[in-house]
């Protein structure tokens, strides 16, 4: 496939560009990178329509048929992982090495998902009855995929949904639409025409996909706010919704973890990706014990770590990817400042193009302070101290989210009990933002509804028909 400047909508298997375009700006420069077509609503009309037409096609297609073009798929993507990597870099921001990690598991997950099975229940088998329980696809999934992840995190919907036998039109983030644009050509190569198409467009898209009567679910990965808004639309009309929201994760370091051992894996866990993660790490818990140890040799391996724009070599952090979000980390920086809290690091906001914002630690703020109440998504990070774990989980647990949570100590074993207490989807021991296309991940409270990974994120697309004959 092409990976040069022209970029074009995917519907039913062929090109299609738009009279419309809008801008993608490269976030390390805040230059025009390239121009991605913009969907009118004739488009996404036709987008749908080639859905609808290709699903009966595609449902009744033997599973061990879409099991392989979506394992083909996987491996297409990881064939052009170079290209992806670039493209990817230039309009998210994020560093050539983890471009290529982001590439690599979007390929990977799609292959994972592949190796999954629908189950069948047999609820009786007697001599008056058999009756089972199996699971049909729902139809045309809408799928909305945000920018901090934009090929992995659309790969979550297209791997599972697609093998559940629904097609799809997937619309992705208008900050990062080029590779998914790219990917979209790629299907076309490999996917029946309609099984998936790729729309683009600025604000108004996602309200017309997520109440578009052609559109039987929706599974949509962003804000807790713009969550919350994806599931009035789509009540109109009852489409099902898969929703994967915001986290204010928290990580409790215990008094017994190896402070010097964890420290690097521990600033990893909260600045990976510029914080820019739905499980970042937002919010750090330390007992009083270690506070302090703990707290300068973060610092100290922070002053090591290099920020840029993620093509140059050698850079591990890049910019904030779009503008609004840049401004949002700032103002939450300048919160902090205007209420006197202590910086260990950083709290200045880089006098350079781009949307760079330092690496800024938090000396122990108070609970209700906005930067430990809110979802920063930036690189900052609060350091919270704690003397009583019942105490610190009751504090973890107050947050209105619940995704991700972890827990660091020197006895795992251990951990396992207070792990339960945590209300979060995901509770990680010694490790963080580990996920993988056999387990399910999702939110409690305000954190989402449904999941992804697994059988049970497999079901997520499908609908449950019970079939029960006489004898």
């Amino acid at each position: 496939m092409d990976f040069d400047t022209s970029f074009h909508m995917t519907i039913g298997g062929k090109p299609v560009s738009s009279d419309s375009l809008f801008d993608v700006l490269n976030p390390a420069t805040e230059q025009v990178l390239a121009q991605a077509p913009d969907a009118t609503r004739d488009h996404l009309d036709s987008a749908v329509a080639a859905a609808r037409i290709a699903f009966p096609g595609w449902a009744t297609t033997p599973i061990a048929e879409r099991r392989s073009l979506i394992d083909k798929l996987g491996d297409a993507v990881i064939a052009h992982a170079e290209d992806f990597k670039r493209l990817l870099t230039a309009e998210q921001g994020k560093p050539h090495a983890d471009a290529f990690n982001e590439v690599m598991g979007a390929g990977l997950w799609l292959k994972g998902a592949a190796t999954l099975d629908l189950p069948v229940t047999v609820n009786e088998d007697s001599a008056d009855r058999y009756s089972e329980t199996r699971r049909v696809p729902i139809g045309v999934v809408g799928a909305i995929a945000p920018w901090n992840f934009p090929m992995v995190l659309a790969m979550f919907k297209v791997g599972p949904a697609l093998l559940a036998g629904n097609t799809m039109v997937l619309k992705p983030s208008p900050f990062t639409p080029l590779t998914t644009l790219k990917f979209g050509e790629l299907a076309a190569t490999i996917l029946p025409p309609g099984v998936l198409n790729v729309v683009t467009g600025g604000d108004s898209l996602g309200p017309w996909l997520t109440e578009h009567p052609g559109v039987d679910k929706v599974s949509f990965t962003g804000s807790t706010a713009t969550g919350r808004r994806v599931m009035q639309s789509a009540s109109a009309t009852l489409k099902r919704v898969t929703l994967e929201l915001g986290g204010n994760d928290a990580a409790i370091v215990l008094p017994d973890a190896d402070v010097e051992a964890l420290a690097e894996q521990l600033f990893w866990a909260a600045f990976t990706n510029n914080g820019q993660i739905c499980i970042a790490t937002k919010r750090m818990y330390v007992h009083r014990d270690i506070y302090d140890t703990l707290k300068d040799a973060l610092v100290a391996y922070a002053r090591t770590v290099q920020i840029g724009d993620g093509a140059q070599q050698g850079v591990q952090l890049g910019p904030i990817n779009n503008s609004l979000q840049y401004k949002r980390v700032l103002d939450l920086i300048r919160d902090a400042r205007d209420k006197g809290y202590r910086f260990l690091l950083g709290g200045e906001a880089a006098d350079t193009p781009g949307y760079f914002v330092p690496i800024t630690i938090l000396d122990n703020p108070p609970e209700d302070s906005r930067i430990v109440q809110e979802e920063q998504f930036g690189p900052i990070l609060p350091l919270l101290r704690f003397d009583d774990v019942n105490e610190v989980i009751e504090r973890v647990n107050a947050s209105e989210y619940g995704l991700g949570a972890s827990l660091w100590t020197g006895n795992p074993d251990a951990a396992m009990d207070l792990a339960a207490r945590i209300a979060s989807g995901t509770v990680w021991i010694n490790e963080t933002q580990h996920l993988t296309p056999l387990a399910a991940f999702g939110g409690m409270k305000q954190s989402g509804l449904g999941v992804e990974g697994g059988t049970e994120g497999l079901m997520e697309y499908t609908n449950a028909q019970t079939i029960a004959r006489r004898r």
